[in-house]
């Protein structure tokens, strides 16, 4: 219930969405889409938004991005399947 009332706080996607076609490393429009999308239950997408942020810039916001990313794999269990395929992503990202 939390993360359904911070998503409804943080307004409409489609604001975040118009945010990062104007600019692309606008890195905290990213993030409050990405936990508007964890909140609609786009998992994937939300990932994918968190693991956006990380490869551009991964001390952004003090490691914000991948703070939040880990905490939606605990929330998800971590046998969830896009949990699984995002840790999967993620340790690519700081592998590589």
């Amino acid at each position: 219930m939390a993360v359904a009332a911070q998503a409804a706080a943080l307004g409409n996607p489609a604001e975040f969405e118009r945010r990062l076609a104007e600019n692309p490393k606008d890195h905290q429009a990213r993030f409050d889409l990405a936990m508007i999308q964890n909140a609609n239950g786009d998992r994937t997408a939300a990932a994918d938004n968190l693991l956006a942020i990380i490869k551009a810039d991964r001390s952004w916001n003090e490691d914000g991005a991948r703070t939040q990313l880990l905490q939606l794999f605990e929330a998800w269990g971590m046998t969830d399947e896009a949990t699984l395929a995002a840790r999967r992503k993620l340790s690519a990202l700081l592998f590589s």
